[in-house]
């Protein structure tokens, strides 16, 4: 296939038949930067490519759906499938401010709370339609409410905020058929820097592609859509990032438009895609979507300033000026307003520049646009009256050229030929009622997304290397410092000391996963909200692919402390503290990954996890014992992390009862009386016995490993109970992030 840089060939052989796809000189004045007189309608889809390139009998009927299309016109008259017509779109929010000490005339009422209340109009009653086939772009100065009406079309505004009726071949578009029939470019390119173009875009058609078709057509698919994309010397270079040198500006947009198109949407929603991009890089994304216009699919995008070439390619246009329609036509339309309106657009300027200055110029003035909003309404009514009068069969044939398409038969008629990919696996018969919501199954979703998150991974060893050395270095430290203790009382307190931090270390060290779903978010969001795949299966794969790395730090720190501390318990007891820590790694993990989903900047996330994970080691029992805490704060006791492996592992330490910690004179080492002479100390038990009517000499064991959890305050749970509890603990967390994710990720504006 031929590139974007304007190399298109005026035939193109589909299926053995020749479809003309440009007529060679328009093509020519096309790449010049001249706009279309006439355009081919309804040519060849994505799944129309792949034809010669997979051969295969099995897409017969994608031949056919050719043959039948073949003899379609090539005028402009042709039927339009589509048309996605909106009907009066307000959207306003309020705005509250807090009161000042000497409020002036004319502030806006109190909402009862000692706020003032301001009312922001961003849409005000605007209407128009678009068609498969055609680009319609949004402009206006910013703020002046095109991104705002992006978003209404794609369903990104609530539905009780947005007053006003959207429909697709006049029945009501519901959001359940639009997120499978559409897609949505958001205006920053959001990507996987460390992934090449091809791997990103593979990755996306086996998310949006359906488990029958094969893992050949996928990749058949994804290099047609790469040289449809003009990416093709750019297909093995990674995304990149500030730190990795990757691909430039233009083919990373390209790449952002590629994953959201790969299952050939019906509609093409695009937010500035050719915002930060030179002139150059700009018209070659233009005519991308242009292409995709040219498949079947209705392409709404709202755009900047578009230069010369650029205004050549589009079809339809609405201006805006804060929340309000100031034009919306075809471009040959405008020199003809605006010489209306009494200010002629000069022959040598750029038409869209000229209108973007005068509204901008309309705008300071005193009384705004509101004469140009007017001048339309009445310049659009005249249109209409006089497209009446006139009664020019061609026109009206134009305007009602879709009337008689039903939604069901669109859609079913626009799937027969190869389109909406994702979608076919469902009875296009009953399409609109019944749809196909996700692509594949989830196990299917977990394995891709678990492949993906392993690729990452593997591209960036320094992140887990990091990690593990931490982990290391502080098992060392760790071992070094509490080498070889003794069963003295002094080594219990040191024992007492060693699992209070080691346990502690577990779940700081588990901080660093704030960041790693924080720059995923916004990805996550993108590719669910127009389900790419299930937010269960994303909190299920991510649960899965943490736990190797999760067994290696685990590994790492008890092989690198246990034995050098000279814990108790020999191989089964070496075995429980590892599962401990393993333990405490995946609740520490769990309980950083929720915060994550709740918390949106990474400072405030470390902040957050520093302070609670600091609360739930001074509520462990370790500083003060349960019995100590007062009753207004026990419930913290319960239901801190550090707790329960904390309480297992000293179990696991202190659970032999043969085994003894104090003998004799030892009782005093912890005492004022510990620096005391030996014999002194031998009097003293003397004493003691005759007391106590005992006979207590240096060798009697006076504190067993069972009178120091009763010291600690630990009997009421086994070590067994602690250990499941933990890991009950980070089940609960994820169960936590997928509802957090369900609830926070809408993306949609209130």
């Amino acid at each position: 296939m031929s590139g974007l840089l304007g190399k298109l060939s005026p035939v193109r052989r589909v299926a053995g038949d020749d479809l003309p796809l440009f007529n060679v000189d328009q093509a020519s004045l096309e790449l010049q930067g001249y706009p279309r007189r006439d355009k081919q309608r309804l040519s060849a889809t994505l799944a129309d490519l792949l034809i010669p390139v997979e051969g295969s009998t099995s897409d017969h009927h994608h031949h056919q759906a050719l043959d039948s299309w073949s003899s379609v016109p090539t005028s402009s008259a042709s039927p339009s499938l589509f048309v996605l017509s909106f009907n009066d779109l307000s959207y306003s929010v309020k705005i509250r401010k807090k009161f000042e000490l000497f409020p002036c005339q004319g502030k806006s009422a109190s909402d009862g709370n000692g706020s003032a209340v301001n009312t922001k109009v961003l849409l005000n009653g605007i209407s128009g339609e678009a068609r498969d086939g055609e680009i319609m772009a949004v402009l206006g100065a910013s703020g002046s409410g095109k991104s705002t009406l992006i978003d209404a079309l794609a369903n990104r505004i609530a539905k009780e905020s947005l007053r006003g009726s959207i429909a697709l071949n006049g029945e009501v578009l519901e959001s359940s058929l639009l997120k499978v029939i559409s897609a949505y470019v958001m205006q920053d390119d959001l990507l996987f820097p460390m992934l090449t173009v091809e791997e990103t875009l593979m990755f996306s058609a086996e998310f949006r592609l359906p488990r029958s078709l094969s893992k050949k057509k996928k990749k058949a698919r994804v290099q047609a859509l790469i040289d449809q994309l003009g990416l093709k010397s750019a297909a093995k270079t990674i995304i990149g990032d500030e730190g990795h040198r990757g691909v430039s500006g233009g083919e990373r947009r390209r790449v952002s438009i590629g994953i959201d198109i790969i299952h050939d949407p019906i509609i093409l929603f695009l937010d500035e895609p050719t915002s930060g991009l030179d002139s150059t890089s700009a018209f070659m994304v233009v005519k991308v979507l242009q292409r995709i216009a040219e498949s079947g699919s209705i392409v709404i995008m709202s755009i900047h300033q578009p230069s010369y070439r650029i205004l050549g390619l589009l079809d339809r246009l609405i201006f805006l000026s804060r929340g309000n329609t100031v034009y919306s036509g075809s471009p040959a339309n405008l020199p003809r307003f605006f010489s209306e309106f009494g200010h002629p657009i000069p022959e040598n300027e750029n038409k869209t520049e000229f209108a973007l200055d005068l509204i901008r110029e309309l705008e300071d003035s005193p009384e705004g646009t509101k004469t140009l909003v007017e001048f339309h309404k009445q310049w659009r009514m005249k249109q209409t009256s006089s497209l009446n009068i006139n009664n020019n069969n061609a026109s009206r044939q134009n305007q009602n050229r879709n009337t008689n398409v039903s939604l069901k038969d669109a859609i079913s008629a626009s799937i027969s030929r190869g389109k909406l990919v994702s979608g076919s696996t469902s009875d296009s018969a009953n399409l609109t009622s019944s749809v196909s919501t996700f692509a594949n199954p989830y196990w299917i979703e977990m394995i891709v997304i678990g492949k993906r998150a392993l690729l990452n991974s593997r591209r960036q060893p320094e992140l887990f290397g990091i990690r593990l050395g931490a982990v290391l270095v502080t098992g060392i430290i760790l071992a070094t410092i509490f080498w070889k203790l003794d069963s003295s009382p002094k080594g219990v307190q040191e024992r007492l000391g060693f699992f209070a931090f080691a346990m502690s270390t577990t779940f700081y060290t588990c901080a660093e996963a704030i960041p790693v779903f924080l720059q995923e978010r916004y990805i996550f969001m993108r590719e669910t909200a127009y389900n790419a795949y299930r937010r269960s299966s994303y909190v299920l794969a991510q649960s899965i692919i943490s736990i190797p790395s999760l067994i290696v730090l685990s590994i790492s720190f008890a092989a690198t402390t246990f034995w050098a501390v000279g814990l108790a318990g020999g191989g089964n007891g070496f075995l429980y503290f590892f599962l401990t820590i393993l333990a405490s790694f995946w609740a520490g993990s769990s309980f950083v990954t929720f915060l994550s989903g709740v918390v949106s900047h990474v400072m405030l996330g470390f902040t957050v996890v520093v302070a609670i994970l600091a609360y739930f080691l001074l509520f462990s029992g370790f500083f003060i014992s349960r019995d100590r805490i007062p009753l207004y704060w026990i419930w913290f006791h319960y239901i801190s992390l550090v707790k329960y492996p904390y309480e297992g592992v000293l179990q696991n330490e202190f659970e032999d009862p043969t085994k003894c910690f104090a003998r004799g004179i030892q009782m005093f080492d912890n005492s004022p009386l510990g620096q005391a002479p030996e014999a002194v100390k031998m009097r003293l038990l003397s004493s003691m016995s005759g007391v106590l009517g005992i006979n207590l000499t240096a060798e009697t064991c006076v504190t067993t490993g069972i009178d120091i959890l009763k010291q600690q305050g630990i009997g009421n749970l086994g070590k067994w109970d602690c250990l499941w509890i933990t890991i009950a603990w980070g089940f609960f967390f994820r169960v936590l992030f997928y509802f957090t994710l369900l609830i926070g990720s809408k993306n949609k504006r209130r």
